[in-house]
């Protein structure tokens, strides 16, 4: 918990706004979440857009929840 302490927090929300969301129409990460729910996300690259494009939200909930319980 030490990294994720440690990450700035405009940085974290810079990766949420772009790689997170990329491409915008519709967000990427949005798209991956619905093929998951369905049952759909069964290709290896899907796993790893849905890893990628979901890594700076798991991070910047990680930091949010650390600071939280910090206080």
């Amino acid at each position: 918990m030490e990294f994720i302490a440690k990450l700035p927090w405009g940085l974290l929300v810079l990766a949420c706004l772009t790689l997170g969301l990329a491409p915008f129409t519709p967000p990427h990460i949005w798209e991956k979440l619905q093929m998951l729910s369905k049952g759909q996300l069964v290709r290896p690259i899907d796993w790893f857009d849905l890893a990628l494009h979901g890594a700076p939200w798991v991070l910047l909930i990680l930091k949010a929840a650390s600071s939280i319980t910090q206080k």
